[in-house]
């Protein structure tokens, strides 16, 4: 019996060894295994290391692709093409104590003082020899203008053309292979549709040689917009992306990166308040295409016409004095003996009710529209006299 036992006792222990062996020989395995594959790895060895750089470079890339969109791809391939102005411009100030009548009666007239005025504005580069458009409020009466390009570069500028009814001005730098903006098709533009707009708010872009941008809508189409003296703001596009003081004369893209306006004026919401509200308004570029060429070939656009007649809005007395059925349209209050209208058969009392096909509802739609004619140019107008309906048509002349 004890034969036995010690038999089987010899054969466990036989078993038991043989486990440890292979258990030892298991860890061990794995141990040296695992020292070699890190060391291999560390190395930067073997395929499995190399399909792994290449798996976190093609996820890097697609987080950096999906942080792409149309926006940023747009503000890229246009924002080289976008320049800081800056201008000097002399201008005579006079002290309204020297224009009280009391001063006046004891010495005399006294001349106002010459001041020179610093301002500052965006532009957009249009072609690589040089040329820039901006406004016309911006450079027009400048004495001097320079231009900060995104090199950091600053270089003077000349002023070939400029046309205050329409606010577009025409600058030229003496430079060459100059990256340069290209001009969309406005007509074509969506009400509700992404547009950029890029510029020199507040003089950021002299500091940082970049141009600052502001994405937003297209609000409206074919606004127009009362002005001061003649300049003439129709055909306007409207947007919400910010526009502050300075980035008159820079551009509005939309995505495919096409310039489709000059952003050239904003609504604050008070005669005292300064800043973005969301109003800005945008000179569309076929507008501006328009009178492009003629600006660089002669420099202005040529106005100095004499339409020979004043005009004045209709309210309820006149409308019934008239036998007007609504107050829709202008009268007409004087017209020059020998001008145009005149010889034309325009008469004081005719009621103008629409101009060049362009429907007349108050003083500003006339003026608008006549503002922005050239000398040369044909005014035909439908109007209304003791209840016919009349056409009076005559050629624009100087004025007299």
């Amino acid at each position: 019996m004890q034969t036995v036992l010690s038999t089987n006792q010899t054969a466990d222990r036989k078993k038991l060894i043989f486990i440890l062996v292979i258990s030892l020989t298991l860890v061990s395995g794995i141990i040296i295994g695992g020292l070699l594959f890190t060391k291999y790895f560390r190395q930067g060895g073997g395929p499995d290391m190399n399909y792994s750089s290449f798996e976190k470079s093609q996820q890097t890339q697609k987080i950096s692709d999906d942080r792409q969109t149309a926006v940023t791809k747009a503000i890229s391939k246009v924002s080289s093409a976008i320049v800081g102005i800056n201008v000097e411009e002399v201008r005579e100030v006079q002290d309204p104590f020297f224009n009280d009548p009391f001063f006046r009666q004891f010495f005399g007239n006294v001349a106002p003082q010459r001041q020179v005025v610093r301002g500052l504005g965006s532009g957009f580069v249009i072609s690589g020899d040089g040329y820039i458009l901006t406004n016309d409020h911006v450079a027009g009466n400048a004495t001097k203008i320079s231009v900060t390009l995104t090199t950091g570069e600053t270089v003077n500028a000349k002023l070939i053309g400029s046309d205050p009814v329409s606010d577009v001005a025409l600058l030229k730098i003496d430079k060459n292979n100059l990256p340069f903006v290209n001009f969309g098709n406005s007509e074509n533009a969506i009400i509700g549709e992404w547009v950029i707009a890029l510029g020199n708010p507040f003089g950021l872009f002299e500091i940082n040689d970049k141009p600052t941008v502001t994405v937003g809508v297209v609000s409206a189409l074919n606004m127009k917009l009362p002005a001061e003296g003649k300049r003439a703001y129709k055909d306007m596009i409207q947007t919400d992306a910010s526009i502050n003081s300075g980035n008159s004369g820079g551009p509005l893209i939309d995505v495919e990166g096409n310039v489709i306006g000059m952003n050239t004026i904003i609504y604050t919401g008070g005669q005292f308040n300064q800043g973005s509200i969301g109003v800005g308004f945008a000179i569309s570029i076929n507008r501006v295409k328009k009178i492009l060429e003629e600006l660089k070939s002669k420099g202005k656009i040529e106005r100095n016409f004499n339409p020979g007649f004043r005009i004045q809005g209709i309210d309820e007395q006149i409308a019934k004095y008239l036998n007007l059925k609504n107050k829709n349209g202008v009268v007409v209050t004087q017209v020059q003996k020998g001008s145009a209208a005149d010889n034309a058969g325009l008469k004081p009392e005719d009621v103008i009710i629409s101009v060049n096909g362009i429907n007349v509802r108050s003083e500003q739609d006339l003026i608008l529209e006549v503002n922005d004619l050239r000398l040369g140019d044909i005014l035909n107008m439908k109007v209304i006299r003791a209840g016919d309906e009349k056409t009076i048509e005559f050629k624009l002349t100087s004025e007299k």
